[in-house]
């Protein structure tokens, strides 16, 4: 089977990871940096064509042909990216995540309001334009203390914890003043600086893992100095990690979590999860499952190009 991997860097720990295990399963694989390409957009036979100017100002232009495509599509680039993967699902190339499903989860507004309509355990979150609502936003949440968080950051970037109401006011008047969109979320005191990662693949948990908060942060990411080691989730948190996945069409999928009093609540849904803090912590060889459900997924469909398959 020909598998596409649509990342920047070929050296980046999750693609050569991905890479590995496909390679290993038998696979022709190839690394594409997707902002190198360019579409050809038309109804009688859609293209993405790849040329790397940048590395060689003679290279020449080739059509790609995959069978299958696994996003990693950065943060910065969602827009450019979520349009190549679009592309390839016209040519009706099978994608780990669809590109509705890659623009669902980086809108996090837009992704939590999904996962409410869909049932799933949130923290009480708020969000408005004007700072004349701050009081209403703050009273909503419980008060404080409160989360406040850029609808753009990643990697706990753009997350601030007010502990008092002053602070949350002048956070809040301070973004807003900049005209970043902002949600203030409750602060669920229990969870103790601790959150969940669950890796959700074709609609089961295949590997989970408890963050730890560096001394002294509140944000459990491991880019912040936080640490890890596998979990045993409860078959709540397994349902609802499961389920935020499908509320949004991913098909590969990490669900942040954290525990409250009141059960799992869900605090992001990444469509890029990465893997090496995951499979460091647990064990769990993450990309081969990636591949394994490749293999059980990517099959020709009605209208599909010829192709040769492995």
């Amino acid at each position: 089977m020909k598998i596409g991997i649509l990342s920047r860097k070929a050296s980046l720990y999750s693609t050569h990871r991905l890479f590995e295990a496909a390679e290993a399963r038998g696979h022709d694989v190839r690394v594409v940096n997707y902002l190198r390409c360019y579409m050809d957009i038309t109804a009688r036979r859609p293209s993405v064509i790849y040329q790397d100017l940048i590395a060689d100002r003679n290279a020449t232009a080739e059509e790609l042909d995959f069978n299958a495509i696994i996003p990693r599509i950065g943060a910065s680039y969602t827009f450019y990216g979520s349009a190549v993967v679009r592309q390839f699902e016209m040519m009706d190339v099978f994608s780990v995540n669809d590109s509705q499903a890659i623009t669902r989860a980086r809108d996090k507004l837009r992704s939590l309001q999904i996962l409410s309509g869909a049932g799933v355990g949130l923290p009480t979150t708020t969000f408005a334009h004007s700072t004349r609502h701050t009081k209403g936003l703050l009273d909503r949440v419980g008060g404080t203390p409160v989360i406040i968080k850029l609808l753009e950051g990643t990697q706990g970037v753009g997350v601030v914890l007010a502990e008092t109401r002053k602070a949350a006011e002048s956070v809040i008047a301070a973004f807003r003043q900049l005209d970043a969109n902002i949600l203030v979320q409750e602060y669920i005191k229990e969870a103790g600086g601790d959150d969940l990662r669950a890796i959700v693949i074709g609609g089961k948990v295949v590997a989970a893992m408890v963050r730890h908060a560096a001394p002294g942060e509140f944000r459990a990411n491991l880019h912040r100095g936080g640490t890890a080691e596998a979990v045993k989730l409860t078959a709540e948190e397994r349902r609802t990690a499961v389920r935020a996945a499908k509320a949004l069409g991913l098909g590969f999928a990490g669900v942040d979590m954290l525990r409250a009093n009141r059960g799992p609540v869900v605090l992001e849904v990444n469509s890029s999860p990465g893997l090496e803090g995951i499979e460091k912590a647990t064990g769990v060889d993450v990309a081969d499952q990636v591949i394994a459900h490749i293999e059980g997924s990517a099959v020709p469909r009605a209208g599909n190009r010829k192709r040769t398959r492995a």
